[in-house]
């Protein structure tokens, strides 16, 4: 058994759902290595998230951005926590909606995802920077 950990530093990207399956693995060569495992991704940060779900269709990330901007919207007179702008609140309820940290399963020295599926970074600041993630890879390599 064997284990492993990487910090990965994640551009700064704008405000919405970005597909980060090719940043992520980028920074993840010795994948390759495990015949059977599990990558434990961590985001390290209380105002973007992790999530998995379509990589094909780009309409799809549209539309999670606008439903949470609907579902959670800005500016509201019963949030407190806004020391860092009309997005800062909004943001946190979104991060612990969906949530900081994935588990998938990895097979011959690949991410075991559906078909149709993709790591998503979820931004919900307007103004955000680089993002950590801590990469923990565990399992029997080849």
């Amino acid at each position: 058994m064997s284990w492993q950990q990487a910090m990965i530093k994640l551009s700064a990207k704008r405000r919405g759902f970005h597909l980060i399956d090719r940043e992520i693995l980028q920074h993840l060569p010795q994948i390759k290595e495990y015949q059977v495992g599990l990558l434990h991704l961590f985001l390290q940060h209380t105002s973007a998230s992790l999530t998995i779900n379509e990589n094909a269709d780009p309409t799809v990330r549209m539309d999670l951005e606008s439903h949470f901007n609907h579902f959670v919207p800005e500016r509201q007179a019963y949030y407190k926590h806004d020391y860092e702008g009309d997005d800062d609140m909004p943001a946190h309820i979104k991060s612990s909606t969906l949530g900081c940290e994935l588990t998938i399963p990895i097979k011959q020295g690949q991410l075991q995802l559906g078909t149709w599926q993709g790591i998503y970074l979820g931004e919900h600041r307007d103004h955000a920077s680089s993002r950590c993630v801590i990469a923990t890879l565990q399992g029997a390599k080849n």
